[in-house]
């Protein structure tokens, strides 16, 4: 079946199975930074802002992001360098794996609550799991990202 879903802004017709998850169509379709992690929700890698939201793709149905609007890494790219230089001044990042997702999420946040407190932030980045650091310099470098003005 063929659906309309707008992707970083721009009207894209995908071809997909009734039954496919929005990971695998956004994979198919070159959306590289989208990426495949537990397949069951609780990694947050495949990460993905619907209509500005962060939702995990591996279990949203694509045939439901028909009249929304889905936003990669991609379509943030200006921010998530922003918030790659934070992660990089504090030494937050180490495999980069989890980048992408975390950038929609911490992007995400910024929007909803650039305000957001010590608690807020980690409720926030509860379904976002970083195998490779230690929270607190993540941690750190959002604080400071949620401060930047520019």
């Amino acid at each position: 079946m063929k659906i309309d879903v707008v992707v970083n802004g721009k009207k894209r017709e995908f071809l997909i199975e009734p039954s496919e998850y929005l990971l695998d169509v956004l994979r198919r379709y070159d959306y590289s930074s989208v990426r495949r992690g537990c397949d069951n929700i609780s990694c947050g890698v495949c990460t993905v802002l619907l209509d500005g939201k962060p939702i995990p793709s591996c279990s949203m149905l694509a045939v439901r992001c028909v009249g929304h609007e889905v936003t990669t890494v991609e379509g943030i790219e200006k921010e998530a360098e922003k918030i790659a230089h934070y992660f990089g001044e504090l030494g937050a990042d180490q495999c980069g794996y989890c980048n992408p997702s975390m950038a929609l999420t911490v992007y995400a946040l910024k929007k909803e609550n650039r305000e957001a407190n010590d608690e807020e932030i980690k409720k926030y980045l509860v379904g976002n799991l970083c195998r490779c650091t230690g929270y607190v310099a993540q941690h750190e470098a959002i604080k400071k990202y949620l401060g930047d003005e520019s």
